[in-house]
């Protein structure tokens, strides 16, 4: 499979944080979000991503995931939709598995179906979630949510089970996922031993950013997971999330940075600010460590990196959003010439 290309379009705002996901986005816009996802689909990008919080960003205004996708999902026709890192907590698994087998059917098989223990503690007490403080008690009940939710999508009479943390008594989930035996399922992360719970279930794996070094070291002890469990590594569509900053040249680069920042100044630090106004040539290595930052030529030459190291599909937060100029300048400049010398 070639390499993939995917777009998160931002649900929430931080502006003025270069190092958090959306720092161009001055507040939430619903119709932004249609328009970002639209002109992605548009422009050849393979998937969209939408994060799983309740409180994030700016005056914690966020808008819920699973709704959102369902949305973009009837305003696009054939971009793959996925929700990163759904909080098992924060949805019944039974109800979770009825909710993906019917976005699956409305959209017609494009479902991704990312999986996770949760990560937010303050969010998920917020809103009344249960919330296991042992990571190893919360990752037993997310297998233990997933084997379920597979057993649901993939019975043929109704199913009665007692397990240790779920149970139902004669459910049926019809009609079945669109796609067989079920929608892709990936799993994110390394804690806590979800690698091997990526071994024994899931379809793909996602880092989120973390430089391609320490991202080179967990495809590692994935691999080393999958040969635990007999599988090959080849088998798991790895994926990597992460921001990119990508201008036509040096200069503009700098500009960008420039506004973000004067969209909250207090947030600025000091190296940003140095670069930004010129004192510094090179970019702050708290930008360019574990993003993709820089021209067209640059990201080419970055993303080629991570391509050779494994990385089969990335999740990208354009850090210029809503402007869609990145969008289509690495769809144009990086994407198109990437696939043709495939």
């Amino acid at each position: 499979m070639s390499v993939q290309f995917g777009v998160c379009p931002p649900i929430f705002a931080a502006p003025g944080n270069v190092e958090f996901r959306v720092p161009n986005w001055v507040e939430v816009s619903a119709p932004a979000v249609k328009q970002m996802a639209q002109r992605a689909e548009e422009l050849g990008y393979d998937s969209l991503w939408v994060a799983d919080h309740l409180m994030l960003g700016d005056g914690e205004a966020i808008l819920e995931g699973w709704t959102t996708l369902s949305v973009l999902a009837g305003v696009t026709e054939s971009i793959r939709l996925g929700l990163i890192h759904q909080s098992n907590a924060m949805r019944h698994p039974p109800l979770a598995a009825k909710m993906a087998a019917t976005l699956d059917q409305l959209s017609g098989g494009r479902l991704i179906h990312f999986f996770d223990v949760g990560n937010n503690e303050r969010e998920h007490r917020a809103y009344g979630f249960l919330w296991e403080e042992e990571l190893a008690e919360r990752v037993a009940m997310m297998e233990e949510a997933l084997t379920l939710m597979v057993q649901l999508w993939t019975a043929d009479e109704p199913l009665t089970v007692h397990g240790t943390y779920y149970r139902v008594e004669g459910a049926v989930c019809r009609p079945k996922p669109y796609q067989q035996p079920h929608p892709p399922i990936w799993i994110g992360e390394t804690r806590g031993g979800l690698l091997d719970v990526c071994a024994r279930h899931a379809q793909g794996w996602n880092s989120v950013p973390v430089g391609l070094e320490e991202w080179k070291l967990r495809r590692s002890a994935l691999a080393e997971a999958c040969q635990r469990h007999g599988r090959d590594i080849e088998e798991i569509e790895c994926s990597y999330e992460t921001q990119i900053l990508i201008a036509p040249d040096l200069p503009s680069l700098r500009a960008q940075v420039g506004h973000m920042l004067s969209l909250n100044p207090q947030r600025a630090k000091p190296e940003w600010v140095d670069y930004a106004e010129g004192r510094a040539k090179m970019l702050p290595a708290s930008l360019t460590d574990r993003f993709l930052v820089g021209t067209p030529d640059q990201i080419r030459e970055q993303v080629a990196a991570y391509v050779e190291s494994g990385v089969d599909h990335f999740l990208l937060w354009f850090m210029d959003a809503p402007r869609e100029e990145g969008l289509a300048l690495f769809a144009e400049e990086v994407m198109k010439p990437l696939r043709a010398s495939a």
